[in-house]
């Protein structure tokens, strides 16, 4: 008889740190967090930028990871089906290689035993059970075309042609993108993932209508595509080495106008939290002894900001709150007075 497998509970008893060592992969462990260059059969084919950095990032605690390279992302079961060179998502494969794996890790008492009597058929399932586990931030293959980098939006909040062209930013006329400033966004090998658009009118702003929309989900040839703006850095592929100084902001005008002001070692948390992965991003990006210089807004939303930069990058990096007024954005700094505020 055909061996039966409780998946559920093999998912269970499989410990990624473990994975890690039977594979062989030469990870930096630090608390629950491991990171490693991607092992993953196909990662050189699917990343098409070589990694300047190990982007396979592992939870120990919750047994999931995450390649930035190759878009990647499950759980440890999963990591090993891929390692065996087996599709997860084809379910004849995955169970072939959890048998292969409940062996080779000598987990006998996951229930791998003889197949009992087979049940009564089921129910034909509904298709969204039968879709793989979706691509995260998978890069784009098209580009927004026919944008309006001289539109009236840009050039009276006071950004320059050079800083709009480093950017490439534009006013978007149709599409999901319609009435906004499409900004591109990237991964860390530099690909193009998705757009970000911010409405041009404020009045226009309701909870249907947001000022900032981000790429939805979507499925392509039967994959899910979701698209997680925490896990990115906004401007982050633009520095290729880690730096003694790097600037982190709330928002895209204010890592814009830093950028403009000659301080290009600007990112952006693109909202009002820090997430543990684009913690570990700035972390990577600054030198053990540089500085991290977090000014977000002088409002509510900003201090959570940099409370939250604070409780995960301050561990790893040094951490200087630059403070503005209660009122104030980092936009609302002029060139020549950022000078005094990052003095020191």
């Amino acid at each position: 008889m055909s061996e039966w497998i409780n998946f559920k509970e093999l998912r269970k008893q499989l410990r990624f740190a473990d994975v890690l060592r039977h594979y062989k992969v030469e990870a930096k462990i630090k608390g629950d967090r491991a990171t490693a260059f991607c092992p993953l059969p196909g990662h050189a084919k699917r990343s098409n930028a070589k990694p300047r950095t190990a982007s396979l990032s592992v939870n120990l605690t919750r047994n999931i990871f995450q390649c930035f390279g190759c878009h990647q992302s499950g759980n440890a079961l999963e990591f090993a089906c891929w390692m065996e060179g087996f599709d997860p998502s084809d379910m004849e494969q995955f169970r072939q290689a959890a048998l292969k794996i409940a062996k080779a890790f000598d987990i006998h008492d996951q229930g791998t035993h003889p197949r009992p009597p087979a049940p009564p058929p089921a129910e034909p399932q509904p298709q969204a059970a039968l879709i793989a586990t979706p691509i995260i931030n998978a890069p784009l293959d098209f580009e927004l075309k026919d944008l309006d980098a001289a539109h009236p939006y840009l050039w009276e909040r006071g950004f320059l042609p050079a800083t709009v062209e480093h950017f490439g930013l534009g006013f978007c006329r149709r599409g999901l993108m319609k009435d906004r400033i499409a900004i591109p966004l990237h991964n860390q090998g530099g690909e193009l993932v998705g757009y970000a658009g911010r409405l041009i009118d404020d009045t226009a702003i309701t909870d249907e209508n947001p000022k900032y929309r981000f790429p939805g989900s979507r499925v392509i040839k039967g994959v899910p595509h979701e698209f997680r703006k925490s896990l990115l850095l906004y401007n982050a592929h633009q520095i290729t080495e880690p730096v003694d100084h790097l600037f982190v902001v709330e928002g895209f005008p204010a890592c814009w106008w830093l950028w403009q002001a000659e301080y290009r070692n600007v990112v952006a948390i693109m909202g009002s939290d820090c997430s543990v992965a684009q913690a570990e991003i700035i972390v990577d990006l600054v030198k053990p002894d540089g500085k991290v210089w977090a000014m977000s807004d002088g409002d509510a939303a900003g201090i959570q900001c940099t409370m939250s930069i604070l409780a995960k990058v301050a561990p790893h990096r040094f951490v200087r709150w630059v403070k503005l007024q209660p009122d104030e954005q980092p936009t609302d700094v002029p060139p020549d007075e950022l000078v005094a505020l990052f003095d020191g």
